[in-house]
């Protein structure tokens, strides 16, 4: 925080470390090992817009997402292009 009392903006490498670190603590293993190797790897390569889709997407139900992700329901707009991209990055 600033001397006046406000959070100061937050670095692209801060915020790649924290949407890092929520996609490993999903709160489910398959998601953890969904979205964590993606995170590690992935993310760095998302320009601003694909990285707000992103953390979008961490507030989705992770029953949901694995429903998703797994291929077992069809993702709903506005995260379908982004869960594509992660299955395709998986190549599942």
């Amino acid at each position: 925080m600033s001397e006046t009392g406000t959070r100061e903006p937050e670095t692209r490498d801060i915020r790649l470390k924290r949407l890092r670190i929520r996609s490993w603590r999903r709160g489910t293993r398959e998601m953890d090992m969904l979205l964590g190797p993606f995170a590690d790897e992935g993310l760095a390569a998302l320009d601003e817009g694909m990285l707000a889709a992103y953390e979008d997407l961490l507030e989705v139900n992770d029953w949901d997402l694995y429903a998703w992700m797994s291929g077992k329901a069809e993702a709903t707009l506005p995260h379908a292009p982004l869960v594509a991209h992660i299955r395709a990055w998986h190549r599942i």
